[in-house]
């Protein structure tokens, strides 16, 4: 075979080597996609949050208030408030996702502490588009809500809440109890050692005054984690107004006949500094019968409703669970929406039974004390830090007022059990 005939046949043989590759890559079979990816695209639009608020509405089980901690007439309440607030938005997919479910996807961050990841999946939407939503919405809820927080103005509410303090804890001339918490952040950006708590954690500092029903009437939240914990009440308005007798508090008055009068005091632990209006307990270790363990027993037990506000507070809204993965701003703005939150879902006639059910406090049965439920979770609280006990000097006049106070308890204001606890 000369040359010519080896190009033809190598061309011939070139063909047809060619036209069976070309058909097997016809025959071959395309590769199918996951299921899932294709599911999930089939269920875009037609099954939405609304859709899913709908058939939790129509279960009769609960799930509505399990899945948003509010009964279904007060969503419908908070909605038509902040409604006006949350549809003025300007880009096209915002306008498509309509007020109900915007608050929904809110309120359930706010119970789950899921990560906007997890919840995109839930609700069909971005990460950054709940981002947006989440910080947004509780924007508006501070903003409809603010005056679910009231400090009392005259002296007749001052003293409507003592009297309420009285009737049930057995602490006379009390305003309330207060009590701060470290609430922990994932590292803000940029934010150097300006957020970092003895703890070495990062944190902001909620500060908050609780009356007899476990309701906030003060809180101020976004205080940086670096400044001590003495110092995070000085910076507070509460303080300072105080300090300068701009609150209105009700003029001493004998907290039983044959005794000099006494000023209205609001009780706290060792992280405060002992004054004319805020009693702290005697440090150090007593003699059981003394004085100084009836007062310091009495203080615990009146004190008692900041810690439950507290505990509730991180029971039902799970997003204190864990440390925040948001910037400080807009930490503040969360703690603060579940604060208020807390205030209105507890005077509520149709969500507080669900919010707070029998057996959620602690209780009480002649001195013995039942812990409520949120003690059973209290070790996941760890986003939650308590302020730091430091020793503090004070003056002649705060030791002599809790002086009489500690008097009083160990003999006319004693209670009937009180000496098999003191």
């Amino acid at each position: 075979m000369d040359s010519e005939d080896e190009v033809i046949a190598a061309a011939a043989a070139s063909c047809v080597l060619s036209s069976a590759l070309i058909l097997k890559m016809k025959n071959k079979s395309r590769r199918k996609r996951r299921w899932w990816a294709l599911s999930l695209n089939k269920s875009r639009g037609s099954y939405s949050g609304t859709n899913m608020l709908q058939d939790l509405t129509n279960e009769p089980s609960g799930k509505f208030e399990n899945f948003c901690r509010m009964s279904a007439v007060d969503f419908e309440h908070i909605l038509n408030k902040i409604g006006p607030y949350i549809t003025k938005k300007d880009t096209v997919m915002r306008k498509s996702i309509p007020p109900n479910e915007r608050l929904a996807v809110t309120l359930r961050f706010l119970a789950s502490g899921d990560s906007f990841v997890s919840l995109s999946y839930l609700f069909k939407m971005s990460n950054q588009v709940i981002s947006d939503i989440v910080h947004e919405v509780c924007q508006a809820i501070i903003e409809v809500t603010k005056e679910e927080i009231q400090m009392p103005q005259t002296t007749e509410e001052w003293k409507k809440l003592s009297e309420e303090y009285y009737t049930t804890w057995n602490f006379p001339n009390c305003l309330g109890a207060i009590d701060g918490k470290h609430v922990v952040l994932v590292s803000p950006t940029n934010s150097g050692s300006e957020f970092i708590n003895y703890k070495g954690t990062f944190s902001i500092v909620l500060m908050a005054l609780v009356d007899a029903n476990y309701c906030f009437t003060y809180a101020d939240v976004g205080c940086q984690g670096r400044i001590s914990d003495g110092g995070v009440f000085r910076n507070t308005t509460l303080f300072k107004k105080m300090e300068a007798n701009e609150l209105n508090f009700p003029l001493p008055e004998p907290i039983c006949a044959n005794q000099s009068s006494l000023p209205y005091v609001i009780v706290a632990d060792d992280a405060f500094s002992l004054s004319e209006h805020l009693m702290k307990p005697y440090p150090g270790i007593h003699e059981k019968g003394s004085k100084e363990r009836h007062f310091n027993y009495r203080l615990s037990r009146a004190r008692r409703v900041v810690e439950n506000a507290f505990g509730i507070l991180a029971l039902v809204f799970r997003v204190f669970r864990k440390p925040m993965l948001l910037q400080p701003d807009k930490a503040s703005n969360i703690v603060m929406t579940c604060i208020l939150l807390h205030n209105f879902l507890r005077k509520s006639k149709t969500s507080k039974s669900h919010y707070a059910p029998p057996g959620t406090f602690d209780r009480e049965n002649n001195g013995q004390v039942f812990p409520g439920a949120w003690r059973q979770e209290d070790g996941n609280m760890s986003s939650l830090l308590p302020l730091r006990n430091i020793p503090r000097r004070s003056s002649r006049l705060p030791k002599e007022i809790r002086d009489s106070f500690a008097e009083y308890f160990a003999t006319t204001g004693k209670l009937p059990w009180q000496d098999a606890y003191c």
